[in-house]
C-alpha cells in the first residue's frame, strides 16, 4: 500500500501506522488503529521522510490531521458495516 496514517500521540510525538493489505480500506485501518479520539492524516508514503535521523524531533500542526478521528471499533464492527455477517476464521 502507498499510503500512511500519521497522528499525533499523547505525548506529542507523531504516530506512523504502515496500512497492510488486509482487505480493508486505508480509511477503515486508521479509524480502527488510531488510538480512540485522536486525530488523523492520510498521506501518501512520499510525504514521509526516508531520514530517520530525526524521527523523535518530527512534528505536525493540529490543523493538519484532517481525514479523520480514530474510534473505539473492532474488525467486526468493520465487518458488520460492510455486510460481512461473520469474520473469516
Amino acid at each position: 500500500m502507498d499510503k500512511r496514517i500519521i497522528y499525533k500521540k499523547t505525548d506529542g510525538s507523531i504516530g506512523i501506522i504502515i496500512p497492510a493489505n488486509c482487505g480493508l480500506t486505508v480509511e477503515q485501518i486508521a479509524r480502527k488503529d488510531v488510538p480512540t479520539g485522536l486525530k488523523y492524516k492520510i498521506v501518501d508514503v512520499s510525504d514521509i521522510s526516508t531520514d530517520r535521523t530525526f524521527r523523535n524531533a518530527w512534528t505536525i500542526d493540529d490543523a493538519e490531521l484532517t481525514d479523520g478521528v480514530g474510534e473505539d471499533i473492532t474488525i467486526d464492527d468493520i465487518n458488520k458495516e460492510n455486510g460481512v455477517e461473520e469474520w473469516l476464521q
